[in-house]
């Protein structure tokens, strides 16, 4: 990439059926200019065809000044003369945007599913959404976040006598993890490598992105020079995973201790600890006769399995292991049946 993002390869993708995408997915390192882009893309097809847009926000109260949290930046860089401004809707449920006084958009909040269901009349002539930083950086997510990210989009889809009208969104995030509710829904973890650029799926499209100007800024930054051993300036300065280390498949020396039999996607994976390794490893050799057995879904849960919830302390040891790098496993197939879990 130049000195700033350029979406145009993304945009022109089809997806892996050869379709026009709905969903177009970017991560790139921090600056690098992706949400700059977009919005710049969406206030232009504003001006140029009176295409309204919508914003999505995970909670309610990241509404509050969504104007100019939206237009600061790329109002004093593109728009010299506009001014954005936002008014409370529906007793706050939504936000509608003004463009120097002239009504150009929405914004909405995720969690609020139920309630933008309910106002969905107003939002038919949106022409397209864009989702920043779909990847929680402090993992936080609404919950049930799939299922009310669905809704709002197919509330916001209706009207114009269609039933469901064409409405892509751009989800644009910095890469905090691979087993983000996102990729993970979308069976994206167990296929991104780092030589990942771009990634096709059934109606979606993926970029990875990399901006070197924004990384050697990020680098020869005297604040970022300070803390440069902390993992936080690698994930904003290079485009790597926040929380993630990919050292993944890979078999540990020595025995393991048996800790569970795993059930997902009705095959059955074996769970074991290599103290000495410091590792937790899955392989597709479960020990049937294990007391503990347990799975995450409906689909899974059948006699002598336990259906393990969001927090359960198991999960919660799981998901520690995964992050400070200390999981292996035997092959791609393992690696997505834990990654799937661990998103629960």
């Amino acid at each position: 990439m130049g000195n700033y993002y350029d979406g145009t390869k993304l945009l022109s993708l089809t997806d892996i059926n050869g379709n026009r995408p709905e969903i177009y997915m970017c991560t790139t390192n921090r600056t690098g200019g992706k949400t700059t882009y977009f919005g710049r893309l969406v206030v232009n097809r504003f001006l140029d065809k009176s295409e309204k847009f919508g914003l999505l926000y995970r909670y309610n109260y990241e509404l509050d000044d969504c104007a100019e949290k939206f237009f600061k930046d790329i109002g004093e860089l593109f728009f010299n003369g506009y001014t954005m401004t936002s008014k409370k809707r529906a007793k706050g449920i939504y936000h509608e945007l003004y463009l120097n006084g002239e009504p150009c958009g929405y914004a909405v909040s995720i969690n609020s599913a139920d309630q933008v269901k309910k106002n969905s009349h107003f939002f038919s002539d949106v022409k397209r959404l864009i989702f920043d930083e779909f990847q929680s950086e402090s993992n936080t997510y609404c919950p049930n976040e799939i299922k009310k990210f669905i809704s709002v989009h197919t509330s916001m889809a209706r009207g114009q006598g269609e039933q469901n009208r064409y409405l892509p969104v751009y989800m644009l995030s910095n890469p905090v993890s691979i087993i983000n509710p996102y990729y993970v829904e979308l069976g994206i973890s167990s296929r991104l490598t780092d030589e990942t650029r771009f990634l096709r799926g059934d109606g979606f499209v993926l970029e990875q992105g990399f901006v070197e100007s924004a990384a050697d800024a990020q680098k020869s930054s005297g604040f970022n020079k300070a803390f440069a051993r902390n993992s936080y300036v690698a994930y904003s300065s290079e485009s790597v995973y926040l929380n993630d280390n990919k050292a993944f498949v890979d078999r540990p020396q020595g025995v393991g201790r048996y800790m569970a039999t795993l059930k997902y996607n009705g095959q059955t994976y074996g769970i074991r600890e290599f103290a000495e390794a410091g590792v937790i490893y899955c392989d597709d050799r479960a020990d049937e006769t294990f007391p503990l057995k347990i799975t995450v879904t409906t689909d899974d849960h059948e006699l002598n399995y336990v259906m393990l919830k969001r927090n359960d302390l198991f999960l919660f040891n799981l998901r520690y292991y995964f992050e400070r790098g200390c999981f292996r496993f035997k092959d791609l197939r393992c690696k997505e049946a834990v990654l799937k879990s661990l998103s629960y």
